[in-house]
């Protein structure tokens, strides 16, 4: 069975913005590695379109960067979406019914699925769904933008705690 995991970069004060900080170059090889091993995405449609990015090679573009989009590419990716009538290569469409999809994937899939946006982490939490949760902490205040906990914050345990490259921590939770 997958395991479900909802892990981004936020900042002190609860904020995930891809525009306000970015990784540093060794913690964007540790997500390079998390992608290489990952049995997939799960998005909202949102992050999907941000992480679309990675369909086409950039000019600029280092041997990390590379890396990243390979494995991203490689990876199967399912997109919830009212929206949406089409998606990218290598990625699904999730209908109307996310609990069952969701429990069908988890069931037929094997390692970490990676899902990725808050507003989908919170409809997620709240059917129960997601398995660990992976707070990337940097030290920087935006004072505004999308919190990583779209809703109240779920009953959580703290699992470990990693001081990854330069100032950031990983912390690690699972439901309480």
């Amino acid at each position: 069975m997958a395991k479900l995991v909802f892990g981004m970069n936020q900042s002190l004060d609860g904020y995930v913005d891809h525009t306000g900080f970015a990784p540093s170059p060794g913690l964007f090889r540790h997500f390079v590695r998390e992608a290489e091993g990952q049995a997939g995405s799960l998005y909202g449609r949102r992050i999907y379109e941000i992480m679309r990015y990675w369909e086409e090679d950039q000019p600029g573009w280092g041997a990390d960067e590379h890396a990243f989009a390979a494995a991203w590419r490689r990876q199967p990716k399912w997109v919830v979406s009212r929206t949406l009538t089409e998606v990218g290569p290598n990625a699904t469409l999730v209908g109307d019914d996310l609990e069952g999809a969701v429990r069908a994937l988890k069931a037929g899939r094997e390692g970490e699925i990676e899902v990725a946006g808050p507003d989908l982490a919170r409809s997620l939490t709240d059917l129960g769904l997601i398995d660990e949760y992976r707070i990337y902490l940097h030290p920087v205040v935006l004072g505004q933008g999308k919190p990583y906990f779209a809703g109240p914050r779920p009953p959580l345990r703290l699992m470990a705690h990693d001081r990854m490259d330069g100032d950031v921590l990983r912390l690690t939770y699972v439901p309480a």
